[in-house]
């Protein structure tokens, strides 16, 4: 598997403060450097200003710092390059969308560090490629438009991971029917998979669907081939 446009999906039956907690964890933990990190998040306008107001609390008590600290929330991102390339992009959104919140960094701190930042858009076709950091981009949908949010996000190409919060059964089960994603978490956070023991991998662009620690996968690297001997 590769990485993704990963999405997170929230109609206005979900709890606001479970959304939270898990967009901040999706988002924002081990730098956004995840595969399955969430990089898109889909709200129901009916309940976006709240949701949002409240990520802009969780985002200002984040603590960015050396990750050997136990009161650190997030660290640096892997080297000086990644980090220019994350600030480019986060400069071209600062021109382009709307400034939700961004995490405090202390300007003292050494090292590849950016702060956690999380902007409104009005399409996800404004984001050209994966921003594998911790940078979140919104988009707002109004009741109904939920089949359109899913085809867009298939629209891209990817297909690794997709979250929903929910509280509707039907809205829930349609959404699996109808996402590209390999994988689908229900009203919890996004990442956490461990590769190798639980079945883990996404389609088209994100990989192969070859699912590491499902039942196949061993199957997947072996070739059957016929030997036919001579004994003389």
């Amino acid at each position: 598997e590769t990485g993704g446009q990963n999405a997170m999906l929230v109609d206005s039956s979900a709890l606001p403060e479970q959304v939270v907690k898990d967009v901040i964890a999706s988002a924002f933990h081990s730098a956004g450097q995840r595969c399955s990190a969430l990089r898109v998040l889909y709200l129901q306008a009916d309940i976006a200003d709240k949701v949002l107001e409240m990520l802009a609390g969780a985002m200002k008590e984040l603590v960015i710092g050396d990750p050997r600290w136990l009161t650190t929330d997030v660290g640096p991102v892997i080297n000086d390059s990644a980090r220019a390339e994350l600030q480019a992009h986060v400069d071209k959104m600062e021109r382009e969308a709307r400034l939700i919140a961004r995490a405090p960094l202390d300007p003292a701190l050494q090292g590849a560090y950016l702060a956690p930042v999380a902007f409104e858009i009005d399409s996800i076709g404004q984001l050209e490629d994966e921003v594998f950091g911790p940078v979140l981009h919104v988009i707002r949908f109004r009741a109904g438009q939920m089949d359109r949010a899913i085809d867009e996000i298939n629209s891209t190409g990817y297909g690794l991971t997709l979250g929903i919060h929910s509280r509707i059964d039907s809205r829930i089960a349609g959404v699996a029917a109808d996402c590209g994603a390999g994988n689908l978490y229900v009203n919890r956070k996004i990442t956490g998979a461990l590769v190798g023991v639980q079945p883990f991998g996404g389609f088209n662009m994100s990989g192969s669907n070859a699912k590491a620690g499902g039942p196949d996968y061993l199957r997947l690297f072996m070739e059957m081939k016929t030997v036919a001997e001579r004994w003389v």
